[in-house]
């Protein structure tokens, strides 16, 4: 049983693929308005559920994030089924998986929107448990309450697996040490008032990626929701499509 949102979508286009990627705790359905628009300029785009999400919390916290990176590489396989040349956009911790995976497959170009690189203060990661300590624990989400998104784009878990949390840490590790092998053509966005992952991730991407193209947008007025956000989704879809295009904004 999954929730509703949690559908994976594939959008039939072009022979450009764009694989999207959600991010931790969420739904394909958080990007359904970014690949409906993506389509819309000729694109063929396949949004994934990353392994854990969108079932049960109790699914989730069974879950090591080499399951997650093997749902990468499971949409990586059928995208490159239908389409010649593949360019992938993740989401949060999604961007941190659309990174590894360009290390490891042929990708035209990576977009990380908010990558959590660093975790932002005001999410008291220091008072994270010790990883046995947070085995069969669980902490209590807000509901999100968006209004113009796709149905189910609300429906994340209530609450959240503390176990879950070393795995994201874990997963962001690996990254930061194959950092250098990211060499894809590489836009970075961030919202300035990202509450989650902290703006100074984008800093380190731009400066540690072996991308001899990389390209950072950083928008003031935007926080973590950056497919979401009404009034901020408009420009980072924009600047997107322009990206995966190679237009000039």
């Amino acid at each position: 049983m999954h929730l509703v949102g949690a559908e994976p979508f594939f959008l039939p286009g072009g022979r450009h693929g764009v694989l999207l990627i959600h991010g931790f705790t969420g739904l394909p359905a958080e990007l359904r308005l970014l690949g409906a628009y993506l389509n819309e300029r000729g694109f063929t785009v396949l949004a994934i559920r990353l392994a854990g999400h969108g079932t049960t919390v109790e699914d989730l916290s069974r879950m090591e994030h080499e399951d997650w990176m093997d749902s990468v590489r499971d949409g990586y396989a059928i995208l490159s089924g239908a389409c010649d040349r593949i360019s992938v956009v993740g989401h949060s911790m999604g961007a941190v998986f659309a990174l590894l995976l360009s290390v490891e497959a042929e990708v035209a170009h990576v977009v990380s929107l908010g990558a959590p690189i660093m975790i932002a203060p005001e999410q008291g990661l220091e008072h994270l448990p010790t990883r046995e300590a947070c085995i069969d624990r669980y902490v209590p989400k807000a509901r999100r309450k968006l209004r113009d998104v796709p149905q189910g784009a609300n429906n994340t878990y209530r609450r959240m697996p503390l176990v879950s949390i070393h795995e994201l840490l874990d997963v962001v590790a690996i990254l930061c040490r194959q950092i250098g092998r990211v060499t894809a053509p590489l836009l970075i966005v961030h919202g300035e008032r990202d509450h989650t992952a902290d703006p100074k991730s984008a800093d380190y991407l731009y400066e540690n990626v072996g991308s001899p193209h990389c390209e950072k947008f950083i928008l003031p007025d935007a926080g973590h929701l950056l497919p979401l956000d009404t009034g901020v989704r408009e420009r980072v879809f924009a600047r997107t499509a322009a990206f995966l295009t190679g237009d000039t904004l």
